[in-house]
């Protein structure tokens, strides 16, 4: 497969049916912004959609599976730009320490673009002697589920992946981590910031 599904034609589809982006939403079961992800290039539909995505769009599988593949700009890095990279064909997690250009399964991928996390995402952190126990009141089945966890610091990430039918919750060690991510395979990637705000000179 060289190329996937893209935002261009989604809109244009989407648009075509007097539909907006929460109404397609609504039809696959997803979010609005996870559409409008879709449509401004920053992320894919996954695989397990396509089939959903197609019949709310009358378009074959075929025909939808069709398109540019998004490019990413490469940019200076370090643990604090840390990215993740989802491949929606596969699952593949890909980790860096800054933008890059990813490719898996013939597909170029975004990085995913965290978001403060609402009600259904919320992150738990309870401390527990040097951890912190990260656990997610969220559904974990075959079709949505919590797909990892991970902490970062300015010295590394720790990186937990998880799967449908299983707990959406593991330790991580305290030192020096700074954020902690929870990604979820229908509405995206989610950051909870551990970092202390700092004042202005002002305040």
């Amino acid at each position: 497969m060289d190329n996937y599904v893209t935002g261009a034609l989604i809109k244009r589809l989407r648009e075509s049916k007097k539909m907006t982006q929460e109404e397609l939403a609504e039809k696959v079961c997803v979010s609005g912004k996870a559409v409008s992800k879709w449509e401004t290039g920053r992320g894919f539909p996954d695989i397990g959609l396509i089939e959903p995505l197609a019949r709310a769009l009358d378009i074959s599988v075929i025909e939808l599976l069709s398109g540019v593949d998004v490019r990413n700009r490469n940019r200076s890095s370090d643990m604090n730009k840390c990215r993740f990279y989802v491949c929606p064909v596969c699952g593949n997690v890909i980790r860096t320490s800054g933008e890059t250009v990813i490719s898996c399964c013939g597909l170029t991928l975004p990085p995913l673009e965290a978001e403060t996390p609402d009600s259904d995402h919320a992150i738990n952190l309870e401390v527990v002697e040097d951890e912190y126990y990260v656990t997610l009141d969220h559904p974990m089945t075959k079709t949505h589920y919590i797909s990892f966890l991970a902490a970062v610091s300015d010295q590394g990430v720790q990186f937990v992946k998880l799967y449908p039918e299983g707990g959406a919750g593991t330790r991580f060690k305290i030192n020096r981590v700074e954020r902690v991510y929870a990604c979820c395979n229908r509405h995206g990637l989610f950051l909870l910031d551990l970092k202390p705000k700092r004042k202005r000179p002002s305040e």
